[in-house]
């Protein structure tokens, strides 16, 4: 040690006198250690409980990295040794039974690595492990650390303990911004934390503070390396069955989506105060709050990652998906902080949903994951302009699809017994009201499922086409109708409001051919809704509700048949020469066959039965008992594997949209997890506490 280095006695603080000058500046004792390390000193030589004392001091974390920050490639390369010493001697530290010594130990370890993979950021060629631990101690190392820290999950340690060991598993996996360049993570796939996270979830006492975290370290362990070789967490969860922890792991995602929508009613509350003062405060604030609308969703990508995963590889969890609580019991009390924001997803048993009737909803309404989800893709869905909100609903989309995939979850939405009151928030729209247009009713989840794909193709007809997501919306549709084809389900549902939307999609497409067709093939879109079409005319009396309806699907195909002949004179167009669409067109015309015939059918007998009886015009019922009188006549084609569809799969289709948004989540909870200090202190003072 430097002779001119008095120690006071206060152990945290020394005096540093430097050179002949008469400055004194205080400085606390951990950095002048510090120092000494970055100085390529060993502090500890002679002092046999030098390391017992250091862990009882607070770090100082800022230091400790922006000292790695100022070195030189070489100078940091110079100082591997007393790098790994520290490294070694923290996760040591770990062994004892002083909660001091290992929150203090856990914050040295989050220093360094924050600030060794920052520097490894620049191209200084060294690697990260060997730096840290040393590549010939780093499996043994690495060992010792995780097996200690599923201790700290799994044992009777404090809970601000097991939140720093999370915070810190959170600060170690998002070390990179491509998470399968981690190669630190392979340690935790050698030595697992799944069972101590599963712990987690499936404990009620523990899962509203740490349940979160926990969700999102398992959700960012399953990206790594993904589709390149075995990831032994994403084999666990798929074949996960624990009951409760499916369940805690549905709850903590319903906490926070929640959370969300009652954000977003109050909000739309409180801009309906009045117009004059709506229009006062809107320039002001319309960036701000625009702004902040983004950030909440983009808060939610981890959470609806994290729901993806489960539904995707786990068949088990959709009983808790659908498992059926109510408001006042659904929430735990004090979730973690999301990512992006500061308030606290709460549920508050006393705050009621107002539906689009503007019927308060009791606060033991029955409710469920799905419901919360469907609720929240129709706010995220209503506005898909910017990045944000566009990726962020193509994920309800993409989730949606994998739950109109699943027979179980079909089954469950299309039970009679399972019914709810949800409320699909539309678009603000000139020409309807969005509230008090109906009161919510009770119904199965399938016909909600079905209301918001009704509204997102009726509200998203605009020059910023969102043709994925169209195309989503309709493999859903057809899902959903394959099930209830091959089941045999019948559902009391007003089927015309879907076929009158997808007309209007269709009206829309030729209205806007010309930009359109420069972007997107219109005509695999428009083969999609005619396809739907299609399924209703061959199988609908198999799922239909009743005759009627199949009656009515009739006479809207032969009320708007001007619609039909149009898209097939579109379609005749893109045939009659050589162009990147000619191959998607005269798939188009083929499928149109069955339409056209019906159009070709009955429209001369309804001429003909106007004639006779010399009317101008027809009403609707007059049309149908035209229709009725004339199936026996009426020739079809059966067309094939109409109610065939291909399976999702990620790969390869998604990667590069995966790939990207586990990015995006990863700059999130690296920068949550950037500045522990607060926590750190909070947690000190509770073991002060405790002891």
């Amino acid at each position: 040690m430097s002779q001119d280095i008095l120690y006071r006695e206060k152990p945290h603080t020394v005096l540093l006198r430097k050179g002949s000058t008469s400055k004194m500046a205080l400085k606390e004792k951990i950095v002048q250690i510090y120092e000494a390390f970055f100085q390529g000193e060993d502090p500890s030589r002679g002092n046999a409980n030098f390391w017992q004392e250091l862990f009882l001091l607070k770090v100082n974390t800022n230091f400790l990295e922006n000292e790695i920050e100022k070195l030189s490639g070489e100078g940091l390369i110079s100082l591997k040794d007393n790098l790994n010493l520290l490294f070694y001697k923290a996760v040591e530290a770990l062994k004892e039974d002083n909660p001091i010594r290992t929150v203090n130990a856990i914050h040295t370890l989050c220093a360094l690595i924050r600030g060794i993979f920052r520097k490894s950021l620049g191209n200084y060629g060294f690697d990260v492990i060997n730096l840290l631990i040393g590549f010939d101690t780093a499996e043994g190392v690495m060992q010792c650390l995780i097996e200690n820290l599923n201790r700290f999950l799994t044992e009777d340690h404090p809970t601000c303990v097991k939140q720093l060991v999370l915070k810190f598993l959170l600060v170690l996996i998002t070390a990179t911004d491509n998470i399968s360049q981690n190669t630190m993570l392979e340690y935790i796939l050698i030595n697992s934390v799944f069972e101590s996270i599963i712990q987690i979830l499936g404990n009620t006492l523990l899962r509203p503070t740490l349940g979160h975290d926990a969700v999102l370290v398992l959700t960012l362990l399953v990206q790594y390396r993904k589709h390149e070789s075995a990831n032994p967490y994403i084999v666990k969860l798929s074949i996960l069955d624990d009951e409760l922890a499916l369940t805690g792991f549905a709850q903590i995602v319903s906490v926070l989506l929640s959370d969300f929508n009652r954000t977003y009613h109050v909000q739309s509350t409180d801009s309906q105060t009045g117009w004059f003062s709506s229009l006062a405060n809107m320039v002001g604030n319309m960036f701000v709050a625009d702004e902040r609308k983004i950030e909440l969703v983009r808060a939610n990508d981890s959470i609806l990652l994290a729901l993806y995963e489960a539904i995707h590889l786990n068949r088990n969890f959709i009983t808790a998906l659908t498992h059926v609580h109510s408001h006042s019991t659904s929430a735990p009390t004090t979730p973690p902080v999301s990512p992006v924001t500061t308030s606290s997803p709460v549920l508050d048993a006393q705050t009621v949903a107002e539906g689009a009737g503007g019927e308060p909803a009791s606060v033991t309404q029955p409710t469920n994951l799905l419901v919360t989800f469907l609720e929240y893709s129709s706010i995220v869905m209503q506005d898909t302009k910017d990045t944000t909100r566009y990726n962020n609903a193509k994920l309800c989309m993409v989730i949606l699809t994998c739950i109109a995939e699943d027979q179980y979850a079909n089954t469950l939405m299309h039970d009679g017994n399972m019914t709810f009151r949800i409320p699909i928030h539309k678009m603000p729209m000139r020409h309807r009201k969005t509230k008090g247009e109906k009161m919510l009713v009770s119904r199965p989840l399938i016909c909600s499922l079905l209301d918001l794909l009704v509204e997102f193709i009726m509200s998203h007809m605009m020059k910023t086409f969102p043709m994925e997501l169209y195309l989503r919306c309709l493999g859903i549709v057809h899902r959903v109708l394959c099930y209830q084809k091959k089941c045999r389900v019948r559902i009391q549902y007003s089927w015309k409001e879907l076929w009158t939307v997808l007309i209007n999609l269709l009206k829309f497409i030729m209205s806007h051919e010309t930009q359109l067709i420069k972007k997107h093939n219109i005509f695999h879109l428009s083969s999609k809704v005619v396809n739907v079409f299609n399924l209703f005319i061959t199988y609908g009396d198999t799922f239909l509700p009743n005759p009627n309806s199949y009656d009515e699907l009739y006479y809207e195909v032969v009320r708007m048949h001007q619609v039909f002949d149009n898209l097939y004179s579109m379609a005749l167009r893109y045939t009659s020469n050589e162009n990147e669409h000619k191959e998607s067109a005269a798939r188009l015309i083929n499928h149109l066959v069955n339409i056209r015939a019906i159009i070709n059918h009955f429209t001369p007998k309804v001429d003909a039965w106007s004639a006779a009886n010399h009317l101008s015009s027809l009403t609707e019922e007059q049309v149908l008992e035209v229709v009725r009188g004339n199936y026996d006549t009426l020739t079809l084609k059966l067309q094939d594997s109409l109610d065939q569809y291909e399976r999702y799969s990620e790969k390869p289709t998604e990667s590069s949209y995966f790939t990207q948004l586990v990015r995006s989540i990863i700059f999130d909870v690296r920068k949550s997890v950037s500045n522990l200090s607060v926590q750190h202190q909070d947690a000190l003072q509770e073991l002060a506490t405790i002891s």
